[in-house]
């Protein structure tokens, strides 16, 4: 069974269930992201005992805010739209994502998912494919530098992929300013203080490695077909990579059907559980396989 029969199959009392919103859950999940966020960031601030060990964490909380800005692009997390847009842009803000221009770009990665040649994903920036590719992918250089020069980019006009409507160009050109000139106060203000490179740059850096693994694990090593539940892989993990992740291991399940917000995401996944073709248990065992498919 291919996605398109499941969510056809659905009875019409189950979708309405399922891509039900809920400001409540919504808030109750960005409310606990954002509190343990303010927990590292006290320590950091207070330069309590060990408090460098507290940037780990803090980078981690800080780079997986990209799962949420994810998901406010499908306007799913909450139900009231101008809370998804308001969270979706401080989120993207933070982590340097053009919110609006991430829209257009992921909207056209779930129309070509997997597709090597449609997929923005993917296109002219395959997958690593050996030891040193896969490295600077963890790095997360790629991420920085595709950023920096998007934003650059964006700032100067430069909007030119297929997949940006023409309406939004001003839009966007607007979001990427505002974002430079957010990037350039917070550099200034280190003039004053440092606070800013313990708070943010360090764990950002220290962060993206683990962000980047979880994100491999997404369509790495899925054939590229138009079967939702075999392009994107559900990975099976525990609770709290779950939370962090904004229910986004559910990933097959969350192409299958982008409708569904992400709090009934594990209910969806009773639907799929028997019809899924690309899973791990776990993201270390993606992770060794990934590695075993790498040219030595």
């Amino acid at each position: 069974m291919d996605h398109r029969t499941l969510i056809s199959s659905l009875p019409s009392d189950t979708k309405a269930r399922l891509t039900q919103r809920s400001d409540r859950a919504g808030l109750k999940h960005l409310a606990l992201h954002f509190g343990l966020i303010a927990l590292c960031t006290a320590g950091i601030v207070a330069q309590i005992p060990f408090w460098p060990l507290l940037m780990l964490p803090q980078g981690v909380l800080l780079v997986f805010l990209f799962t949420l800005s994810h998901e406010c692009t499908h306007q799913t997390p909450f139900e009231t739209r101008w809370i998804n847009e308001a969270v979706g842009h401080l989120v993207g803000a933070l982590i340097a994502l053009p919110f609006i221009w991430f829209r257009y770009f992921h909207l056209a990665h779930h129309k070509y998912t997997n597709d090597p040649d449609r997929d923005p994903e993917l296109a002219g920036k395959p997958r690593p494919d050996n030891y040193i590719s896969w490295l600077i992918y963890l790095s997360g250089w790629g991420y920085w530098r595709a950023m920096v020069i998007t934003l650059i980019a964006n700032a100067r006009g430069d909007l030119d992929a297929p997949y940006l409507p023409t309406r939004q160009h001003k839009t966007m050109q607007r979001e990427a300013r505002v974002i430079l000139a957010l990037y350039t106060a917070m550099a200034l203000s280190l003039l004053i203080s440092p606070m800013v490179i313990w708070l943010w740059l360090i764990p950002l850096l220290i962060g993206q490695p683990f962000l980047r693994l979880y994100l491999l694990a997404e369509h790495g090593l899925c054939p590229p077909v138009a079967n939702m539940l075999e392009n994107s892989r559900t990975t099976f993990t525990n609770k709290a990579v779950r939370a962090i992740a904004w229910n986004m291991p559910y990933h097959a399940e969350h192409h299958s059907f982008p409708n569904v917000p992400f709090h009934q995401l594990p209910a969806f996944h009773d639907w799929t559980a028997q019809h899924l073709k690309s899973t791990s248990d776990g993201y270390a065992a993606f992770t060794a396989e990934y590695v075993q498919s790498l040219e030595r």
